[in-house]
């Protein structure tokens, strides 16, 4: 019977860990659709803000921002890793953080210095234990980011690279491809290349290609001066960037912390059904054993 004792206490505990399974994977279905509607909400605004870029930087012949100036010499690179604050959403956090850390040994075996900004706990401890602590951490609203969160990161940046101690920025967050789907992403976003301006302006459906000989050119007058312009534009563009990576970070968290749970509360269930059925057997053989005791004894009454 201590045998059946211990596999009951089994199942209920892992009836136990089923339950709070299950909750979280319900509080995780309930908002990756509003972290889904933040996300594409977002990202018109950030195509019309590259757009506008690419137009203003194009009419802004002469002195260009720093911002837009590509260093000659690479020296210092930063890398900005968004992940989440809390575990329990399969590989979200290590994967990013294990890619990070292979490109900053990459880089710093070849002498150039690296420079790390987390957005999330899980990341910041990643690498405070390894002995590298971020220049920056954001924590506590990974599943809800705030444009306070994107403006610390991208002030961060464009003071670092306009001064000269930066010369090149990456971001590193997981694309929300849909509710159930996530890509991890890395994204150049300083220096700003002429070849990301010119995509932006690129028709995105194929079959819209043809419309580009179509195409009248507009001609814009700015007032102040387009370098004027461009000095305001380049610092706005920074912070869309960021807070887009952000807001889609959070949208790929909910949906990959909803399907570690719910294969965790699938495998709990096998669990509970293979232990159940060795608890029958047991519960079986050990009423056999019973009854196979109490005929024994009736037949030697009956025999004396």
């Amino acid at each position: 019977m201590a045998n059946l004792r211990d596999i009951k206490a089994r199942i209920d505990s892992v009836k136990s860990t089923m339950q709070v399974t299950r909750t979280m994977e319900m509080i995780s279905t309930a908002k990756i659709r509003r972290a889904l509607e933040r996300a594409q909400q977002a990202e018109p605004y950030k195509d019309a803000i590259t757009r506008m870029l690419s137009h203003v930087a194009s009419a802004s012949s002469g002195s260009q921002d720093p911002l837009l100036i590509k260093h000659t010499v690479e020296r210092r690179v930063l890398f900005v890793l968004i992940a989440s604050d809390r575990g329990m959403a399969g590989g979200f956090n290590i994967q990013p953080q294990r890619m990070v850390q292979r490109e900053i040994e990459e880089l710093e075996a070849k002498g150039i210095e690296c420079e790390l900004i987390t957005a999330g706990r899980r990341p910041t401890e990643y690498f405070t234990f390894r002995g590298r602590k971020p220049v920056l951490s954001i924590e506590g609203n990974s599943s809800e980011p705030t444009m306070d969160d994107a403006d610390r990161i991208a002030s961060y940046i464009i003071q670092g690279y306009r001064t000269g101690s930066l010369d090149r920025v990456v971001i590193y967050y997981s694309h929300a491809r849909n509710r159930v789907d996530q890509e991890l992403v890395n994204e150049q976003i300083l220096p700003v290349t002429s070849e990301d301006l010119i995509m932006v302006n690129q028709p995105r459906e194929p079959e819209a290609i043809t419309e580009i000989d179509n195409t009248i050119p507009t001609v814009y007058a700015f007032d102040p001066s387009a370098s004027e312009v461009l000095g305001y534009l380049m610092p706005a563009y920074i912070r869309t960037i960021v807070f887009h990576a952000l807001l889609d970070s959070a949208a790929a968290e909910h949906g990959a912390r909803r399907r570690a749970m719910q294969s965790a509360t699938d495998n709990a269930q096998e669990v509970i059904t293979a232990l159940s059925r060795t608890y029958n057997r047991e519960r079986q053989g050990s009423i056999t054993t019973e009854l196979t005791e109490i005929i024994a004894g009736a037949s030697a009454l009956e025999d004396k």
